[in-house]
Formats: structure tokens, C-alpha cells, sequence
């Protein structure tokens, strides 16, 4: 029997692995350009082809299909639209200098957000996800919405995000995951998934800054953990996410069936 659950969560283990390439790829490039900067342009613009440069690479090699590279553009948007967004408002910058920054914001920022999605599509495929109980549309879309809308209207208004929290935890407290490994089938209640995410994206910002991908006003004068409330916020992200990963699913496999 523990041979058997040690196979499964080296199987796991590799498949997640898989789903991770992108935002891989990703920190292993912001290391490598702290530790050895590259000649001809700043470590920013270097990030933005590399980046572009993964994509393709994935795309031809298999590992990511048309569809998904899709979504990926989308969330690339979204991302780019909050950066610019955050930076203006003051919540975090980028120091360092750069040819492709735009109001403050390197282009390649954009493809963070966007590796959230890479690797929800991948592991969805992968791990061949499924879902049961997933509520209306209706309320899935107006929750995803309001939480984005949320990232900029407290700079205004009160912050919304605990009483949206809750309204998550009603709205999908009937909802499960299920996933595939090997031969065995596994649940796991939906909002439990999204708090393990969140947990280990907040562990990847705190890599990130350390990094000097971008910089919160309390580390301008050196590096220091990312408070821990930020994980509320990676928290929703993630949630975010996930609503226009599923969804997207979802008018895909409708569009297949009428065809």
C-alpha cells in the first residue's frame, strides 16, 4: 500500500511539475539574470523575450496547444491592465530601468499573470480535471468581476475582499474538484484547491521580489517577506482565474457538443 502512494505522488509530483514549465522558466530567468546580467538591453527586456521565446517554444515542442496559448494572451491583458493600474496607485514598482516599460510597467509583467494560466490550463489537462456542482455562470462571472473590480475600487472605497471571501465560501462550498492520477481518481473540495495555490504563488512573490522582479513600498530600502495578507489577495487571484479558466472550458465543450 505505501508503495503504491509513494508511485502516486511521484506521479503527482511529475505532472504538476509539467504544469509549472512556464512560470518556471519564468524565475529560473529572473535568477539567472540577477546572477549573471546579459549584455545589449536591461534584465526587463530580456524577461520579455525570453518569455516570448518560451511560448513558442512550448507551442511547437506540444507541451502547450493553440487553444491554451490563448487563454494565456488573455490573462496577459488582464494582468498588464491591473499592473498598470497597481503602479499608478503606488502598491508596488519596478526599479530597475527598461526599454519596454509602459507607465512604470515592463511588458513582460503581463506573463506572470499569464503563467497563473498556463499553469491552470496544463494541469487541468493533465490531471484531467472535472468539476462538480460548479454554479450558474450568473453568479460565477458577477464573483470573478467583483473581485477584479475590488483590486482597484479600495483604493476609494472600503475594502470588499473579506465580505467576498465569504461570498466565494457560499458559493462554492458544494462545489468539489476531482482529479486523475494514474488509474485513481481523487477529490478535493474546490475552495481547499484555491487557498493551496494561492499559498504557493504567495511563496513565488516572495521569490520574485527577492529577485527583483518588482518591489512593495516596504522593501525600498532591502528585501523583507511579503506580508503575509498578501496571500488574501493571491487568494482571489487565483479564484479569478480559475472562474475564466472554467468558464472558457466550459463554452468550448458546449461549442463541441452543437457542432
Amino acid at each position: 500500500m505505501s508503495w503504491k502512494w509513494g508511485k502516486q505522488l511521484l506521479l503527482f509530483g511529475y505532472q504538476e511539475a509539467m504544469s509549472c514549465v512556464f512560470p518556471a522558466c519564468i524565475f529560473l530567468s529572473l535568477a539567472l539574470l540577477k546572477i549573471a546580467p546579459l549584455p545589449g538591453m536591461p534584465a526587463y527586456d530580456w524577461m520579455l523575450v525570453i518569455c516570448i521565446a518560451v511560448q513558442i517554444v512550448m507551442v511547437r515542442a506540444g507541451l502547450e496547444t493553440i487553444d491554451e496559448l490563448k487563454v494565456i494572451c488573455v490573462f496577459h491583458l488582464i494582468g498588464l491592465a491591473l499592473e498598470l493600474y497597481k503602479v499608478h496607485m503606488g502598491s508596488w514598482d519596478y526599479p530597475q530601468p527598461g526599454w519596454t516599460k509602459i507607465g512604470g510597467v515592463p511588458l513582460y509583467s503581463g506573463f506572470m499573470y499569464a503563467s497563473v494560466a498556463s499553469y491552470l490550463c496544463q494541469a487541468w489537462r493533465r490531471l484531467h480535471i472535472r468539476l462538480e456542482r460548479w454554479p450558474s455562470s450568473v453568479w460565477t462571472v458577477s464573483l470573478g468581476a467583483a473581485i477584479y473590480l475590488n483590486f482597484m475600487t479600495h483604493h476609494f472605497i472600503p475594502d470588499l475582499r473579506w465580505l467576498l471571501a465569504a461570498l466565494l465560501f457560499v458559493l462554492f462550498f458544494r462545489t468539489a474538484l476531482y482529479f486523475k492520477v494514474g488509474d485513481s481518481v481523487y477529490r478535493m473540495p474546490l475552495t481547499l484547491g484555491f487557498a493551496l495555490v494561492g499559498f504557493f504563488i504567495w511563496i513565488a512573490e516572495n521569490i520574485g521580489t527577492w529577485l527583483g522582479a518588482w518591489r512593495y513600498p516596504h522593501q525600498q530600502d532591502g528585501w523583507s517577506m511579503v506580508s503575509w495578507s498578501k496571500f488574501s489577495s493571491w487568494f482571489l487571484l487565483v479564484i479569478v482565474s480559475f472562474i475564466i479558466v472554467a468558464q472558457l472550458k466550459h463554452v468550448k465543450e458546449n461549442l463541441r457538443c452543437e457542432g
